[in-house]
């Protein structure tokens, strides 16, 4: 007799996942939505990692490029990524401002970096590595043990993959992405939405590979002026991450390095500062999951809505580019604020 199929394995439900399905389905053809590949658990089945745009698909228009997920655990980054998403598709039938606001810029989405990790509830992929270390930069200084990425067992947190290994399958994906929709164009933005440090909200820019400032120090020092100028009531830290500490294998800086030159790239990482939230319910520090996410559903939601600004300035500031970059002949100026804010006095 033969033998009967085994059935396929039934994988966790990833609420974030079927959100930005149901997202996607109700933007129709206003967005353009593709599987970049797929990511399997150890024990069989295999979640996808979507990558979805909308707008002007040229060349010529600017892009910014909004990413979650990266860490399993912190699903809160791809909530909040999401949310912004849901945001502009429900807009899209009555907003006709956004519809001209498209015509002049793309926008990139990529919600769910790393659905393995976050069905595992791990910040690492299913192969226990660090997606944020996992790029081939090495730290010019001596980072903190671990924290700054290790090589020692992917049994350990922070795990780089082995030496001279090729990216896994998530970032080469990411890369894949950034050098198509963002890295083409003369000018992109871009933001990867974290969680777990601090009691505040920071974003973040490179390098986090050593202290030395980005070429591009003054084009970060303006983008950050107009959202102080436009936000009166702001909540953000502006900094460079190596303030903070250095780490082997950020992607945000080997995507950054990755740039042709005369085109500018400039990525934040937003750290949503995950200690507050426990500050106000110490309960959560017994789950694995509160330390990193709101568990009450009312700060939850207000967690969700309060990015949403800064994620839809830096689409604005994208198709705005022009207007606030700074010119030649300012950006001696801005490079020496910048270096006095950031670094300290020379």
């Amino acid at each position: 007799m033969p033998h009967a199929s085994a059935s396929p394995p039934e994988l966790p439900a990833l609420p974030e996942l079927a959100a930005l399905e149901r997202t996607v389905a109700l933007g129709g053809s206003h967005l353009q939505a593709r599987t970049v590949c797929r990511v399997a658990l150890p024990g069989g089945g295999s979640y996808p990692v979507h990558a979805i745009t909308l707008g002007n698909p040229s060349l010529d228009v600017p892009a910014v490029g909004y990413f979650g997920g990266v860490h399993g655990l912190e699903r809160i980054g791809a909530g909040v990524v999401i949310a912004y998403l849901h945001s502009l598709v429900t807009r899209l039938a009555w907003d006709s401002a956004l519809h001209r606001q498209l015509e002049s810029v793309r926008l990139v989405f990529m919600p769910i970096i790393n659905p393995g990790g976050m069905a595992l509830g791990t910040r690492a992929n299913p192969q226990g590595v660090d997606l944020m270390r996992n790029a081939p930069v090495d730290a010019r200084d001596p980072v903190p043990f671990l924290v700054g990425g290790q090589r020692l067992s992917a049994r350990l947190p922070w795990y780089r993959g082995r030496h001279a290994a090729a990216m896994e399958a998530e970032n080469q994906a990411v890369c894949a992405v950034v050098q198509a929709e963002l890295l083409s164009r003369a000018f992109s933005l871009s933001v990867d939405c974290h969680s777990g440090f601090g009691v505040s909200d920071r974003l973040w820019f490179p390098y986090a590979h050593t202290r030395t400032p980005i070429a591009h120090l003054a084009e970060m020092h303006a983008l950050k002026r107009i959202f102080i100028e436009s936000h009166s009531q702001y909540r953000y830290i502006f900094e460079p991450q190596s303030l903070q500490y250095l780490a082997h294998g950020d992607l945000w800086d080997h995507l950054y390095q990755q740039a042709p030159p005369g085109r500018i790239f400039l990525p934040l990482t937003l750290e949503m500062g995950s200690w507050l939230w426990v500050k106000k319910n110490p309960r959560q520090l017994f789950s694995r999951h509160g330390i990193f996410n709101p568990l009450i559903a009312h700060r939850q939601q207000r967690v969700l809505r309060q990015h949403q600004s800064l994620l839809d300035f830096l689409a604005r500031a994208a198709h705005g580019h022009k207007l606030w970059l700074p010119p030649e002949e300012m950006r001696t100026y801005h490079h020496a604020q910048a270096r006095h804010d950031w670094y300290g006095p020379k």
